[in-house]
């Protein structure tokens, strides 16, 4: 697999914020990024999405300047800053870890930077002021970090950046401290922040729901390799392997292994109990061929009690209800493998109960069983 594939660098037109040229890092012999290509548009949120050990995390490093990268350039508002310092970058980082002074006040936090520069008082006051505004932090300015509860405390982090009055922001995982309440407000918050500040800002997160309503392009890396980088809904729904796929989505999407064969001319995917026509499929390359495959279908692009008339229809015992507030999981089975469907929870079935579903293929993706490449 290759960068170009999935990020192809030429394809933008506008002027870049950020510019990662077949960047390279390796720890001794092992190769952590390798020919990473990226183009970061100005004023662009960009999501860096992966699990645990992707990579995504080392880029945002790199970008910084908080690591040394082993090969390739890094460009920041059309200056070569590979080899540059991250005080001059012309970057605000706000980290998972808060990291900020115990011993000072807020506002102390918020100046600390501003004044090692040497800016003048009302300047570094000017500054914090706007930021105290932004972040709706103003009551808290002369209390110290010990007497804040973690969304405040990631709110000054946030702000220590902001009054940096820079080009691009980092985020490394800003949220994942919290719980789910907090992190549901500063989500809110800081796609506000963008949308007023228009900075170009990168984000680091493993969370996908952070990704889908923050990002206006996502990255989906995995083995220091960027596998799609797209809208949010262009990878949700055209997934271009099926790591991406099953990466994307709760609950996630339901996989048959099948195979395609042809019938008169006919493309189908068939398996156990199945026999999906795929006149409708919006294939990647040409014409579906036959052999090997996995079919791929979300939960909500499935009906319940589908009629005859659908292009696809089967039945089969309901085995388990999962109920999601408004929604309910339901988990049936279909030639012997489980799949799953998202209803509202006034429609949930019964257990035990015999439940028709019924899909359109035009909604599927369908990726081929070796390389896992959508077809």
């Amino acid at each position: 697999m290759t960068q170009t594939r999935s990020a192809p660098v030429a394809a933008i037109t506008e002027p870049s914020s950020v510019s990662v040229r077949d960047l390279r890092l390796s720890f001794g012999s092992v190769s952590v990024l390798s020919d990473l290509n990226l183009e970061i548009r100005e004023g662009e949120f960009l999501v860096l999405l992966g699990p645990s050990g992707c990579g995504k995390s080392t880029l945002l490093n790199c970008i910084a300047g908080l690591l040394d990268i082993s090969d390739g350039q890094i460009f920041i508002k059309g200056k070569n800053v590979t080899w540059e310092e991250p005080k001059d970058r012309g970057i605000g980082m706000v980290f998972q870890s808060y990291a900020l002074y115990p011993q000072m006040t807020v506002k102390g936090n918020l100046s600390f930077g501003l004044k090692n520069a040497g800016l003048p008082r009302d300047e570094i006051e000017r500054r914090i002021a706007q930021a105290a505004e932004i972040l709706q932090i103003g009551p808290l300015l002369e209390r110290r970090p010990a007497q804040l509860s973690g969304g405040q405390r990631q709110r000054v982090a946030i702000g220590r950046a902001l009054v940096r009055d820079v080009d691009v922001f980092l985020f490394d995982e800003p949220l994942s401290n919290l719980d789910a309440k907090l992190r549901s407000e500063l989500r809110v918050e800081i796609k506000r922040l963008h949308q007023r500040l228009a900075n170009t800002m990168i984000y680091v997160t493993h969370d996908q729901i952070e990704a889908l309503t923050l990002a206006d392009r996502i990255a989906v890396m995995k083995n220091g390799v960027i596998q799609q980088l797209d809208a949010p809904q262009v990878i949700y729904n055209r997934p271009v392997n099926r790591y991406v796929a099953g990466f994307l989505g709760s609950p996630g999407m339901n996989f048959t292994d099948g195979e395609i064969a042809l019938r008169d001319g006919a493309a189908f995917f068939t398996a156990p109990g199945m026999a999906v026509p795929l006149h409708k499929y919006r294939a990647s390359k040409g014409t579906l061929q036959p052999g090997p495959a996995v079919f791929g279908m979300r939960p909500e692009h499935v009906a319940l009690n589908a009629g005859a008339d659908w292009p696809f229809s089967a039945q089969g015992p309901c085995e388990i209800v999962e109920p999601m507030g408004s929604d309910s999981l339901i988990w049936t089975q279909i030639g012997g493998q489980s799949f799953s469907v998202r209803v509202t929870s006034e429609r949930a079935p019964q257990l035990g109960d015999i439940v028709s579903v019924g899909f359109d293929p035009i909604n599927a993706s369908i990726f081929d069983a070796a390389s896992g490449e959508r077809l």
